[in-house]
């Protein structure tokens, strides 16, 4: 017992320490001052469908997003990859990749790369309004690495550090964060969920480079081909830091179930304290049949949703999705496609999709 203690007194400690940090989430003063926004985005079609809400119960390589202890349930070797088409109408495409390997007997690697895709953008200036001028491309990148480990048949948790890039033709800025989560499962056929997990903690970044400075004549000078370069100070900004606590149970629907798994309804909700937006409830329904065939449903509410005045989202709050994994070889490993749903007012919704593969 004492050996999970010294893994859960950290993370309480540091649920504390952040939840007094996000007591002022929601507050319009501190809205839009954090920077590296596209932590908050989940890349992955099958978590995405159901908005979320099972953090407590993700397992495998999804679990790296919403809570990395989920990551220790990896049967052997699972590969995915994901792309979505983020705020259709905008051309802005996210690719994502995934791997996490079994190490020893409860333990779990995880590699994760997430790009962000804007297209082709147009050079302007004062003088060149309609551009002209050739076109420049940004590029957002994070890359995850993560340990899980089972601590016993019930507790599970793990450690995740981020590489974060955010960059254009000459302006840059690189940073780093942790994530770290712990799940507690209970129940005969562990159907009952626990789960917590701190996002996005590190440093604060700033952005540098040649595109901070600009070219002067030098003060007083008699030959006015005389020019100095001035480089520009760019002020640092947060990280989008959050706490998530959630439920969820599985339900079967006849009694043989519980040890066939014919037919299971999974219900989970989370609560989602940011440092930066307004706090989030998010609320899942998920419906199983032999894990072949997944048919999920999720909404996520914050304040002033409901209002068009008052909402402060792209998202309304709905999302769906459905996955049809299906078994191959010798050793039951898996093959899985993956889509989900998110509506969004203005655009055209958010659409992912995603192939896996289970050894």
């Amino acid at each position: 017992m004492k050996k999970y203690c010294k893994l859960i007194a950290p993370l309480a400690l540091a649920g504390i320490i952040l939840a007094s940090d996000t007591v002022k989430a929601g507050n319009p003063d501190r809205a839009g001052q954090a920077g590296a926004t596209e932590l908050l985005i989940n890349p992955w079609a099958r978590s995405s469908g159901w908005a979320g809400a099972n953090m407590a119960g993700a397992r495998g390589l999804e679990a790296m997003f919403l809570n990395v202890a989920g990551t220790a349930f990896t049967r052997k070797t699972e590969l995915l990859f994901a792309r979505t088409q983020w705020l259709k109408g905008t051309d802005i495409n996210i690719n994502a990749f995934g791997l996490t390997q079994r190490v020893g007997e409860t333990g779990a690697l995880g590699l994760t790369i997430m790009s962000m895709d804007f297209g082709d953008i147009e050079i302007t200036t004062v003088d060149n309004p309609e551009g002209g001028l050739g076109t420049y491309s940004p590029q957002f990148m994070n890359i995850g690495l993560s340990y899980a480990k089972g601590f016993s048949d019930n507790i599970y948790g793990g450690i995740t550090l981020k590489v974060i890039t955010e960059k254009t033709a000459n302006v840059s800025a690189r940073g780093i964060a942790l994530d770290a989560g712990i799940q507690y499962v209970a129940g005969k056929n562990d159907q009952l969920k626990f789960g917590i997990a701190l996002k996005n903690v590190g440093p604060r970044m700033k952005f540098s480079g040649d595109g901070l400075s600009f070219k002067t004549p030098v003060p007083a000078a008699t030959n006015g081909s005389n020019v100095m370069t001035v480089e520009q100070r760019s002020a640092q900004f947060e990280l989008p830091s959050l706490l998530s606590i959630g439920a969820g149970y599985d339900f079967y629907l006849s009694k043989d179930s519980a040890s066939m798994k014919t037919h299971r309804i999974t219900a989970s909700g989370a609560f989602v304290s940011n440092s930066f937006s307004k706090d989030e409830y998010k609320l899942g329904l998920e419906y199983g049949w032999k894990n072949m065939v997944m048919v999920r449903a999720g909404y996520t509410y914050e304040k002033g949703i409901f209002s068009k005045e008052d909402r402060t989202t792209v998202f309304t709050g709905p999302s769906a999705g459905l996955t049809v994994e299906l078994p191959f070889g010798k050793n039951k490993s898996t093959f899985a496609v993956d889509y989900s749903y998110r509506a969004t007012n203005p655009f055209n919704g958010t659409h992912s999709f995603g192939a896996r593969i289970n050894l």
